[in-house]
């Protein structure tokens, strides 16, 4: 062999070595693309996905999709062909991975806080469409976090609503937290809680706070909570996280509960999270679930107005409709009802 020979294997095999590791070595970033669609309206294994008891319902028309991002899990690395790829392929997206899964967290961690936003987002959802619908929604204060070891653990749970302590009315947070410090370490309190629709009482010992002696604590944190008559449960059939649905959660039980058609017969999608006073807020991947809207054959696509940005120099079929709050996104598809209504709605260019 020439030496000109020798020195093309050796750059190939060179070139082999360099290769094969780039090729398979986890590189820190992400991918996402168009996930599937879910009819909240529709069924799932013969069950509806959003089952309401309690209060009169009312037929739907049309359909009513929440819409996924598909993308790398938690527990799994992209390489940097598959990096690539997603990066030059229409419809998909690279994001570094530390913005989208916070370091130092396992992919437990993130699945469960994944969970937990599904959750809270269908609690917001419920409370923000049953007051759209006028039904009556009570705020009061609620167990958020129990400490572990603390007094409180094992008698009061996250979720439960705060009654009174020992007697005394309590109307919000601060009342329940100025009822506690009332009392001394070591003095027994009782708490009346809504658990499961049911009251109860509790009774529990205060301890001394760590960073403030002298002043009782029973070791929970205390939030915002609601109560209200209907029965409201969710069944989506799959695993899906994050806050993104809560718009659609709320829109698909307000067309429940309410007369009429708020639909007309369309197929609506949308993305966008909820909070219990109906503010929709931006999400990420909205590119990604517009196409989702798109292959599922959705006419419309509500989107919130922050995310309007995201979706610049983006060509689509879709009518986009910007909205900010759930009652503007209702009002918006009441348009949608008449004759030329697709010209008279809100969109992101206008």
């Amino acid at each position: 062999m020439t030496r000109q020979t020798w020195t093309a294997l050796i750059s190939a095999l060179l070139f082999v070595a360099l290769a094969v590791p780039l090729a398979v070595l986890p590189v820190p970033f992400v991918a996402w693309s168009p996930g599937g669609t879910a009819d909240v309206l529709g069924e799932i294994d013969g069950r509806p996905l959003i089952a309401v008891d309690g209060v009169p319902t009312f037929p739907t028309t049309g359909q009513l999709d929440l819409t996924v991002v598909s993308g790398t899990s938690a527990d799994s690395r992209l390489t940097l062909p598959e990096a690539l790829a997603a990066y030059w392929l229409p419809g998909r997206d690279t994001l570094p991975r530390d913005a989208v899964f916070p370091p130092g967290r396992s992919a437990d961690e993130v699945k469960q806080a994944e969970t937990q936003m599904m959750e809270t987002s269908q609690d917001d959802a419920v409370v923000a469409a049953l007051r759209a619908a006028g039904q009556p929604v009570e705020q009061r204060p609620a167990v958020a976090s129990v400490t572990v070891g603390g007094p409180a653990y094992g008698k009061l749970l996250p979720g439960d609503l705060i009654a009174s302590v020992d007697g005394a009315d309590t109307a919000d947070a601060d009342a329940v937290s100025a009822q506690i410090r009332s009392h001394r370490p070591g003095e027994q309190l009782d708490f009346v809680v809504l658990r499961d629709r049911r009251e109860t009482t509790v009774r529990i010992a205060a301890a001394q706070s760590g960073s403030d002696p002298g002043v009782a604590v029973v070791g929970i944190t205390v939030g915002q909570g609601y109560a209200y008559t209907p029965r409201i449960t969710f069944d989506l059939g799959q695993q899906i996280g994050g806050p993104s649905a809560g718009l659609v959660f709320a829109l698909g039980i307000y067309d429940k509960i309410t007369a009429g058609e708020m639909l007309a017969g369309r197929d609506v999608a949308g993305t966008g999270t909820i909070t219990p006073s109906g503010d929709v807020g931006a999400i990420g991947g909205v590119r990604q679930k517009l196409a989702s809207a798109e292959r599922a054959g959705a006419s419309v696509f509500l989107v919130p107005s922050g995310n309007c940005a995201d979706l610049t120099g983006v060509r689509t079929d879709v009518t986009v409709v910007k909205v900010s709050t759930l009652n503007e996104a209702i009002s918006q598809l009441r348009v949608l009802e008449v004759p030329g209504g697709e010209q008279r709605v809100t969109t992101c260019g206008s």
